[in-house]
């Protein structure tokens, strides 16, 4: 199963969802493999060797084909991660958009998997449409949409549901999705406004589980942390551990 975790809109929690979600699954016997595809990084600086040369990172997939077996390194208590470095932001101009390099994360994770790879990919997008973000969806099968509790990020879930409706020609099949609340705060109406407003927007689509404005799910990553490393019986360890149950499920991961 591969899950992209995308919104063109950014600060909405993606990296956090990739990282503490993988977390939660390893800590429930699924370790994960985690795909940074974001030039800025943020995931692979979490992790706190990833960073290095970009023949090291997921660029040498694009710029030489090689292997993601020989990219992946070991993240305790998470899974594999396969880095990312900033020469990302060089991918659209340097390969084009043709067919071979939209689909090149895809094809490697096919020989990752048949070779006896992690059954759960988690791939962190970067906050924009181009190469790098088609790459995530063409190779997905599933997607997850992180929406902070703001009317900006409101706007732009709508945004998000226009694009993947406007790729399903190209696709030809439409992709599962689930739209994701996160920095809820209970304490204002603006984020139950958000909610009902998402949920007479995508219905079903829309999680159950909210994930909560928490202190500890922010200050884990200064200390190269996931949530559950960090602060296990925090507020936020709790929503991302009842978010992997939901999604387990309905079958979703």
């Amino acid at each position: 199963m591969r899950m992209a975790v995308f919104n063109q809109k950014g600060g909405v929690g993606k990296t956090t969802t990739v990282l503490n979600l993988a977390a939660a699954l390893a800590r429930d016997s699924a370790p994960t493999l985690l795909v940074d595809l974001d030039p800025q990084a943020h995931l692979s600086a979490v992790h706190g060797k990833a960073l290095g040369e970009a023949h090291n990172s997921v660029f040498a997939l694009y710029q030489d084909n090689r292997p993601l077996e020989e990219l992946a390194v070991i993240w305790e208590g998470v899974g594999r991660l396969i880095p990312a470095h900033a020469e990302l932001i060089k991918v659209d101009s340097i390969f084009g958009k043709g067919p071979a390099i939209l689909n090149r994360l895809s094809a490697g994770l096919q020989v990752l998997e048949a070779s006896g790879g992690e059954e759960t990919a988690l791939i962190d997008c970067c906050p924009f449409l181009g190469v790098l973000s088609l790459n995530a969806i063409f190779a997905a099968d599933r997607m997850l949409i992180p929406v902070s509790s703001d009317y900006l990020s409101l706007r732009g879930a709508l945004q998000i549901e226009h694009t993947l409706k406007a790729l399903e020609p190209v696709l030809k099949r439409r992709i599962e999705r689930r739209y994701l609340l996160t920095r809820f705060d209970r304490r204002r109406k603006m984020s139950f406004d958000i909610q009902e407003r998402l949920r007479q927007q995508f219905g079903a689509e829309l999680c159950e589980t909210v994930i909560s404005e928490n202190v500890a799910i922010a200050e884990a990553p200064a200390l190269n942390r996931d949530i559950f490393s960090h602060h296990p019986t925090s507020r936020g360890a709790q929503d991302y551990l009842a978010l992997m149950g939901e999604l387990r499920a309905a079958r979703f991961i």
